[in-house]
């Protein structure tokens, strides 16, 4: 094997070989992958497009959400559950906040919270966490809990953990 890498043949052969091989293979291979990867990704595209005008032709509301978010201004829990919990009709009973203190942790600042919404249904509470997370950008949720309640159709309570970086 070593005489291989000694032998000047090696190198005047097989190195131009391989560089004539190269955009060939690019040619014939990669090429037309690339050319067939583009078109499903644009036909998915399109997909996506249809499916996104149906959406907002079935939820005209979550437009009226994004133009304010746009003024909302800093956030804050309390007024950005409220906020939703009224989007979403959940009454304020059936609502309740406890936030954690601004934490500042290697330059950023960071706030928990935990929601408890209690006596909802699960098209309620879906939209509650799909809205407030959609409005604020920043806002992760870390925990879910959904606890169906006895003897209930569609009554759940449900608790969430969420934190948000500034």
């Amino acid at each position: 094997m070593r005489e291989l890498y000694k032998n000047p043949l090696a190198y005047y052969v097989v190195a131009p070989v391989l560089v004539c091989i190269w955009p060939l293979l690019v040619w014939a291979y990669y090429l037309p992958q690339a050319k067939d990867a583009w078109q499903q990704d644009r036909q998915l595209f399109d997909d996506a497009q249809t499916l996104m005008v149906d959406i907002l032709g079935k939820d005209p509301d979550r437009l009226v959400v994004a133009k304010e978010t746009q003024m909302l201004g800093e956030f804050s829990y309390a007024d950005a559950v409220n906020r939703v919990a009224n989007l979403c009709r959940i009454p304020s009973g059936s609502l309740d906040l406890n936030t954690g203190s601004i934490v500042k942790t290697s330059g950023r600042e960071t706030q928990q919270a935990r929601v408890s919404l209690s006596d909802v249904s699960i098209v309620q509470a879906a939209k509650f966490l799909s809205q407030i997370q959609s409005t604020w950008v920043n806002l992760t949720c870390d925990r879910i809990k959904l606890t169906k309640k006895e003897g209930m159709p569609d009554q759940w309570d449900m608790a969430l953990n969420f934190k948000y970086d500034y």
